[in-house]
């Protein structure tokens, strides 16, 4: 009964798509590591030979992407950030705030704000958002609040002298959590289909904030994370070009290598449910796949932990993806500005390959962009 119900809502979500008229859904695309080429109109295959060429299939992987997560918000979900500051703690090098912001009518989420000692309108300083894996206390580990050693990058930037925000992610820290402790899949009362889509509205309303400071260089924003942050930080940006540099840890890699081809927990309620509900957990039949999603980041600098010993992510499957996307890299000149390490360790961001990714950062947002 389960799966005639399934199917059912699969062929209902075809039906209607197919009558869908002005916005028909864009192509499937059933080899997602051949970036080079586009579907047209006429569901024929065309090479991408050119900048205007990619960039109709790089609209494609977006809105592939949608039909996955659901829709990205309307602009009109941009309610003012009233941001509002709970703890101020000062140190030598910064100054970390404890705020929340409004990302939406009825909805606030928590952050740390970190501000470099000196920062001002007249010295304005580069900006990360910062996003945690899955930890329960979320923003505090990046924070450098507690969690595991090897990830308070927010901290570890803002030493480095770039203005942080660490925000949470639905579920996590102390954002969506009833007094009770219990934390419920508000995304969905909210209207959205995944809790993917809500976490991509989050980060852009956070970049929002960090484009808006006054301390802040609003053309010098970059995104990092770690296993969750590390898709989380894709995805944003992928939807977000104001972002210059994107560093993924631990991350991602090709569905089909993603435990074998088995990606039912990416269709659990804090990803993406449909995966499950209308692709029956294939991933030859997702819509998107992550040789896109970073295809779609170029020519932006992006810089991928990946090691060796990672049992979530098999490095095989991060391979597959930098093979795909850097011909879109070279496409559009910018082959140098994709990179990857390969530590000999698990699934971790030691502190080698942070300081690699912090200087990766540096190179391309403290010295300026040329794309």
């Amino acid at each position: 009964m389960i799966r005639l119900i399934v199917a059912l809502l699969g062929l209902f979500l075809v039906l209607a798509l197919a009558v869908a008229g002005p916005g028909d859904p864009p192509p499937f695309y059933r080899d997602k590591s051949q970036l080079m080429v586009w579907i047209d109109e006429h569901g024929k295959a065309r090479p991408v030979r050119s900048p205007s060429y990619w960039a109709k299939r790089r609209a494609h992987i977006l809105a592939n992407m949608q039909i996955a997560m659901g829709p990205l918000p309307e602009a009109n979900q941009r309610v003012p950030l009233d941001v509002q500051v709970s703890e101020q703690v000062v140190s030598e090098k910064w100054t970390r705030f404890k705020l929340t912001y409004a990302a939406e009518p009825g909805d606030r989420v928590p952050a740390y704000l970190f501000i470099p000692t000196g920062a001002s309108r007249k010295a304005r300083r580069p900006a990360m958002l910062c996003l945690h894996q899955t930890t329960r206390i979320g923003k505090r580990e990046p924070a450098g609040l507690g969690g595991l050693p090897n990830l308070p990058y927010a901290k570890e930037l803002a030493d480095r002298g770039f203005v942080t925000l660490a925000p949470d992610y639905p579920g996590y820290g102390d954002y969506m959590v009833t007094s009770d402790g219990s934390r419920p899949n508000r995304p969905y009362e909210m209207g959205y289909v995944s809790a993917t889509m809500k976490g991509i509205w989050n980060h852009l309303r956070a970049v929002d904030l960090l484009a808006g400071r006054p301390e802040v260089n609003p053309e010098r924003l970059g995104v990092i994370g770690h296993s969750l942050g590390g898709h989380n930080s894709l995805f944003v940006a992928a939807f977000d070009e104001r972002l210059k540099v994107v560093v993924s840890s631990c991350g991602f890699n090709s569905f089909p290598k993603y435990y074998g081809g088995v990606i039912r927990p990416w269709s659990h309620p804090g990803y993406m449910p449909r995966i499950s509900l209308f692709y029956d957990a294939d991933p030859q039949r997702v819509p998107f796949d992550f040789t896109e999603v970073v295809g779609a980041l170029a020519p932006r600098a992006f810089f991928a932990n990946a090691p060796i010993g990672d049992s979530n992510f098999a490095v095989s499957g991060v391979k597959d993806c930098f093979a795909a996307a850097a011909p879109v890299y070279r496409l559009l000149g910018a082959g140098d500005r994709l990179v990857a390490a390969h530590p000999n360790v698990g699934h971790d961001f030691p502190s080698d390959v942070r300081k690699q990714a912090y200087e990766f950062v540096e190179k391309w947002i403290k010295q300026g962009m040329d794309a």
